[in-house]
């Protein structure tokens, strides 16, 4: 997981700085026993077009909220940690 801060998950997406609300849950068969889960945050411009990367190599098991993430809250407008 990707922070600026304990309080502040940000996207996994290279070069996104902006604060992660799903969590994606994902497995490379060839390389990790079935029962490990490997997690990349997304936020959500980057959501689809990071499922759809780990999809396509059959890698994505499921995508979940950010814990403590509430949907319906505004996402801060200004620069992360200020």
């Amino acid at each position: 997981m990707t922070a600026t801060d304990d309080a502040a998950p940000i996207c996994s997406a290279k070069g996104c700085r902006a604060p992660a609300t799903s969590v994606l849950v994902w497995n490379n068969p060839k390389i990790h026993t079935p029962d490990r889960e490997k997690t990349w945050l997304a936020c959500d411009d980057h959501r689809e077009s990071l499922s759809q990367h780990l999809a396509m190599r059959s890698f994505l098991r499921r995508v979940d909220p950010l814990p403590g993430h509430d949907p319906a809250a505004p996402l801060p407008s200004g620069p992360l940690g200020a």
